[in-house]
């Protein structure tokens, strides 16, 4: 049972003789001795493929939407970080009825995020970012300011993993968020959360995967179908 996938990021090569980590984690807990995997929201779908058995991904979509639909005020609207997430803000969309906006931006270095456009209407809206992770969050705070220039009435940020390193608190801190709403898949050092974070538990999510497996019964019939990545 692997709530946050290590190394998740690093599942292909972006630069010459860089490691697939990913595969390496994946070859690891196969010799290890593990046959079946259960891990939530990966950052890359084709992770599943680097082992050889049975890998069951759950997502944290529904329970983070719900949360949405009972906390959120105002005319909602999803936002996507980057063309990369489009797929899951569109999951959240679909959960709330709601319509969704894409962030269109360019790395300037390592962890750094400069957001170009805004594309979709968000004037006047409760927008909220979606993610699978934050990290350093430099790529949420630069969100966050950009749809508050573009006219959003209010920025609130959604992501199933928080790692929280580096400067993450103080970006956090110093950003137009009002919250930010993380799953309890790893641990956070309290010295690492920000004010403005609030963690709420997947455990209930595993519980129910666990005793389905056991009971040889869909898992994803607990998604509706709807929990690849």
């Amino acid at each position: 049972v692997i709530p946050y996938y290590g190394y998740s990021r690093q599942d292909k090569k972006t630069l010459a003789r860089e490691p697939i980590s990913a595969r390496l984690v994946a070859d690891m807990i196969k010799v290890a001795g593990a046959d079946r995997i259960l891990t939530m929201d990966l950052h890359a779908g084709q992770i599943q493929g680097f082992f050889s058995g049975p890998v069951d991904h759950l997502t944290a979509v529904p329970l983070l939407a719900s949360y949405i639909s009972r906390h959120f005020q105002g005319d909602l609207v999803i936002v996507s970080p980057d063309a990369g997430r489009v797929k899951m803000a569109k999951k959240y969309a679909d959960y709330l009825g709601v319509p969704i906006a894409i962030l269109h931006k360019r790395r300037p270095g390592h962890n750094e995020a400069e957001v170009l456009h805004v594309v979709g209407e968000v004037r006047g809206m409760t927008a909220v970012l979606v993610d699978d992770m934050i990290d350093t969050a430099g790529t949420l705070a630069a969100s966050s300011q950009a749809l508050m220039e573009a006219g959003a009435a209010e920025v609130y940020a959604c992501a199933t993993h928080g790692i929280f390193s580096g400067p993450a608190k103080e970006r956090v801190d110093a950003s137009p968020l009002k919250r930010v709403v993380v799953t309890n898949t790893l641990p956070i050092p309290e010295e690492r959360l920000s004010h403005k974070v609030e963690v709420i538990s997947i455990a209930s999510i595993f519980a129910n995967t666990i005793a389905s497996v056991f009971k040889d019964e869909s898992v994803s019939e607990l998604f509706g179908g709807n929990n690849q990545p």
